[in-house]
């Protein structure tokens, strides 16, 4: 017993002054719960991670979402990226906390873009953008758990979770909520950023996340001119480092000017039609991803006209 219990006048047996082991065991069991009750309604989750910081995981994780969501897909969309949550800013979204709604003790996402596509993050959660998140691991962990918990999605196709970068707290606690999360892993094609990604791919292993392809991010310079590429950073490493690893190589995306532009507007320019090798690049890398998720959604059955109780009968369920 410590010096400060010996001079306490309660002699129970259980300290009052903070929850019993008891306590905290039935208070995370009731959270492991929500978690199960509200993933178990989506169908794929795809944890975009990077080895480092910079290489346009957010600008992928926005836009393949909003590809999805286009494709007639059910999609959710989450930042749980602390540092730089950034996908706010990229779609034009300033809600806050307040204007969401409860449902049955659960905050239900209220920001949307079309039909079809749910937005959250952790920056919507404060109210000054600005303020930087001075945590210690402990504090991350159960903040990122929570959030998780606390979320009602509803029945989803994918939700594409935008988490930060590196192999620390935040993405190992992903990975141990979130079960049978997959990760799409995103690079650029410099040596120094491919020794990074292959410790993701490392990381992934360890925690037995399966992977689901890497995506080679700024492959080339799309020219404002000619709208030819130039190799800017070198191309192929990506290719290669999947190719080493044995996962599926998802594409290579060139960097455009116009996506910074649209990223910046918050009108994200890869989810457009223009004919643009970058728009290009990234509908190949959504088909992909189709592609490996092999369990067809319901919505996929209706957009490609079929029924929704999954068969091509004439019941108009």
């Amino acid at each position: 017993m410590s010096s400060s219990c010996g001079s306490c006048s309660s002699q129970s047996a259980s300290c009052s002054s903070g929850p019993s082991q008891s306590d905290m065991q039935a208070q995370i069991a009731q959270q492991e719960n929500e978690i199960k009750v509200s993933l178990g309604k989506i169908a794929h989750k795809i944890l975009v991670m990077s080895g480092k910081g910079g290489v346009g995981k957010s600008t992928v994780s926005t836009n393949l979402a909003l590809g999805l969501a286009n494709r007639g897909f059910k999609v959710g969309l989450m930042d749980v990226d602390l540092h730089g949550p950034d996908v706010c800013r990229m779609l034009n979204l300033n809600e806050n906390l307040k204007d969401a709604s409860m449902e049955q003790g659960a905050l239900v996402p209220t920001m949307r873009v079309g039909d079809n596509l749910k937005v959250i993050s952790l920056e919507y959660m404060m109210e000054d953008r600005d303020d930087p998140i001075i945590w210690r691991g402990p504090l991350k962990i159960q903040a990122i758990r929570q959030f998780i918990a606390d979320m009602d999605w509803g029945e989803l196709d994918y939700l594409i979770i935008d988490a930060p970068p590196g192999t620390g707290d935040e993405p190992l606690t992903i990975a141990d909520t979130i079960k049978d999360a997959q990760a799409l892993v995103v690079t650029t094609p410099q040596d120094v950023a491919l020794a990074d990604v292959r410790k993701s791919i490392n990381f992934c292993n360890h925690v037995k996340m399966k992977i689901i392809g890497l995506v080679e991010n700024m492959s080339g310079l799309v020219c404002p001119h000619c709208n030819n590429v130039v190799e800017v950073f070198k191309s192929g490493g990506g290719e290669r480092t999947a190719k080493d690893f044995d996962i599926n190589f998802m594409g290579r995306i060139p960097m455009d000017p116009q996506v910074v532009i649209g990223g910046d507007e918050g009108s994200p320019y890869l989810s457009s039609t223009n004919n643009s090798p970058a728009v290009t690049a990234f509908g190949a890398l959504i088909d992909n991803v189709v592609k490996n998720t092999p369990a067809a959604s319901v919505s996929l059955k209706v957009a490609e006209g079929g029924c929704a109780c999954g068969g091509t009968c004439d019941c108009n369920s």
